[in-house]
Parts: C-alpha cells; sequence; structure tokens
C-alpha cells in the first residue's frame, strides 16, 4: 500500500503563489490527460495546460495512485 502523499509546506506554498486543490484521483487523471490546444494555440497557454497535466501527474504518482 502506498504511503500517503508528503504534506506541502502551507508558507512555501502561499509564497509562490499556490492555492491547495484536492481532486479525487479520476478527476486528477482527466485533467492529466485532457488537452484542447491545437497548433494555432498561443506558446503560452500550450505551456500552461502542459504544467497543468503534469502537476496533475504527479499527484497521482506521488499518491501511489494509477493512471486513471
Amino acid at each position: 500500500m502506498p504511503s500517503p502523499p508528503e504534506q506541502p509546506y502551507p508558507q512555501r506554498e502561499a509564497e509562490l503563489g499556490r492555492i491547495a486543490l484536492w481532486l479525487h484521483p479520476a478527476d486528477l487523471g482527466w485533467l492529466s490527460s485532457r488537452c484542447c490546444c491545437t497548433h494555432a494555440t498561443p506558446a503560452e497557454e500550450q505551456q500552461r495546460c502542459a504544467r497543468i497535466r503534469f502537476r496533475a501527474q504527479a499527484a497521482l504518482h506521488k499518491a501511489g495512485a494509477k493512471d486513471r
């Protein structure tokens, strides 16, 4: 059984401007695979999409959850 994910340091996360968001693993799996970018999507938006998908997948991995 995987160990529970490490809790972030609230003060550091606040300093980085991050806000906690708890999602069901199935929702994280959906988010990590969801991308509506096309070749016409601006690079900045493509990078944002990639960051969000990466963080969703990393959260699943850290929690020991399989891809959903």
